[in-house]
């Protein structure tokens, strides 16, 4: 899949998903823009992309700040010279029973994944539209889908995110830009790292055991590598992908994946 003279934004671009997913995209010709709060991961990301003569771009942005969403939207026009492709990966995730969950923890979870999908998106997708061609991929989660334990705001953060997908896909019917979502299961990602460490915390279960409780309660054979997600995404943004609108693709180990 070429995305030769294409331009992206990756958000949550300095590791895991979106680390894997810029440099997909890069190794497929696009200029990538990596955005994070964590400025040093995006610079070293950018950084190696460009070793290997990548273009590449880092940008530190908190995409729950409205102010810092159109810094970045407009960062990323200056260096790039427009913004053809936005894959809205950024997100967190706690977990906690909900009768623990804080309405500050609510509220964090909520702006970082859902609103931070919505205020990126409302910033590039006007001029993909002028132009008449531009690829929008939210990664959301099977927490979009279903239900899980323990994960009430995350839970309630990625149906937002999968919903707010199928809506805004239905106004791009017709304008040449496509927006779909990606839900995939655990992945082999230092996010998924830090749930294992909660639940050895919390229960005292060895790292192989707590790694098996998670697979178990999402019927997951094994973990999703975050190369898998990435090629996705990369599909997701071709040329040839112009026809697949409003789709939730689902990754979940399995042969389906």
């Amino acid at each position: 899949m070429s995305l030769i003279g294409r331009c992206a934004v990756v958000t949550g671009g300095g590791r895991g998903i979106g680390a894997a997913t810029a440099i997909a995209l890069a190794e497929a010709g696009a200029a990538v823009a990596l955005a994070s709060r964590n400025e040093a991961q995006v610079v070293e990301v950018a950084s190696q992309l460009r070793r290997e003569g990548r273009q590449a771009f880092a940008f530190r942005c908190d995409v729950a700040d409205p102010r810092q969403v159109r810094e970045l939207a407009l960062s990323a026009r200056e260096a790039m010279g427009r913004v053809d492709i936005l894959v809205n990966n950024a997100g967190t995730a706690t977990s906690n029973p909900l009768a623990k969950v804080s309405l500050g923890e609510w509220e964090h979870i909520m702006a970082v994944n859902a609103t931070g999908t919505f205020l990126c998106t409302q910033a590039m997708y006007p001029a993909m539209v002028e132009r008449r061609w531009g690829r929008i991929v939210n990664v959301a989660s099977l927490a979009g889908l279903e239900g899980d334990r323990y994960l009430a705001a995350y839970v309630a953060a990625k149906h937002a995110v999968v919903g707010f997908t199928k809506a805004v896909a239905t106004e791009a019917e017709g304008t040449g830009v496509t927006v779909n979502a990606v839900c995939p299961g655990y992945v082999d990602t230092p996010l998924t790292d830090e749930t294992i460490a909660r639940i050895m915390h919390t229960s005292g279960k060895s790292w192989h055991d707590a790694l098996r409780s998670i697979l178990q309660q999402a019927g997951q054979p094994r973990l999703i590598r975050a190369a898998e997600v990435a090629e996705v995404v990369v599909h997701l943004c071709a040329d040839q992908a112009a026809a697949r609108n409003g789709e939730v693709v689902v990754l979940d180990g399995g042969e389906s994946s």
